[in-house]
């Protein structure tokens, strides 16, 4: 049996981790998001790894969760599955993750797709939450999420009825940053990662955690914790280097430190 998430890298500074379950349009069953949560511990480990990409394959991203596994689910099994916890785990991944996605990116793809810091599409890119014509709802964040992402109006539409939209239409409601040519989705995901990779990994850090914290702060406390961590910053090497550099005419070497 093949390994159901392949793993390749670091290459200057990125890791490219692709979902691996083509006779299942790469549906994300337990065993592939434990493989995909500890995939994230290594790389959160890994000095070397600046940001990761996470992707599937041409025809699909993910084409949501694992249809026969979560049938075999009762009330109880659903109260302890332990997809929750890598759910949680892929949530809460410091460093940038980039999502490159071609195909289908429905249900728990979807809501994959949504965890990533960034979102570049291809032309054949197709997102949804399809769980209400199953009897059942997103339960990985894809209310929540979307809804942040694209706006009520859309968020709604797309859950009660289930259907998708379209990469132009996720371009145009903010759901991902840009579209490009199917094969060349992926090599453009890296480009972006490897650019985020050159930047100081503490500064990366806490402007991934103060963007996210729009979402959960109202204006005020959103200011504030910015303006706390770009003090903290002020306390790191890099920030020297970084100015130096800039005085210098010359390419800044962070350090992280």
């Amino acid at each position: 049996m093949p390994n159901n998430l392949l793993v390749d890298g670091p290459v200057d500074g990125v890791r490219v981790f692709t979902l691996n379950r083509p006779d299942a349009l790469n549906a994300l069953n337990t065993e592939l998001l434990g493989n995909l949560s500890r995939a994230l511990d290594d790389a959160e480990a890994d000095p070397d790894t600046r940001a990761v990409v996470i992707t599937g394959s041409q025809k699909a991203f993910a084409a949501g969760a694992d249809i026969n596994e979560m049938a075999a689910r009762d009330l109880v099994g659903i109260l302890e599955d332990p997809r929750v916890a890598h759910w949680q785990r892929i949530d809460r991944f410091s460093k940038p993750i980039i999502a490159a996605v071609n195909g289908f990116a429905l249900g728990g793809g979807c809501e994959l797709a949504m965890h990533a810091d960034i979102l570049i599409a291809g032309e054949n890119a197709r997102f949804g939450q399809p769980e209400i014509n199953l009897g059942i709802m997103p339960g990985a964040g894809g209310t929540q999420r979307l809804v942040r992402k694209v706006g009520e109006s859309l968020a709604m539409h797309m859950a009660l009825t289930g259907e998708p939209i379209n990469a132009t239409r996720a371009l145009q409601a903010g759901l991902v940053s840009e579209i490009c040519q199917p094969e060349l989705t992926v090599e453009r995901a890296v480009q972006i990662g490897q650019s985020i990779a050159r930047k100081a990994p503490i500064a990366v850090r806490l402007t991934k955690e103060s963007v996210r914290k729009a979402n959960d702060m109202n204006l005020a406390e959103g200011l504030r914790f910015e303006r706390h961590a770009f003090t903290v910053l002020a306390g790191t090497e890099d920030r020297q280097e970084g100015l130096d550099a800039f005085r210098e005419k010359r390419k800044p070497r962070f350090t992280g430190r």
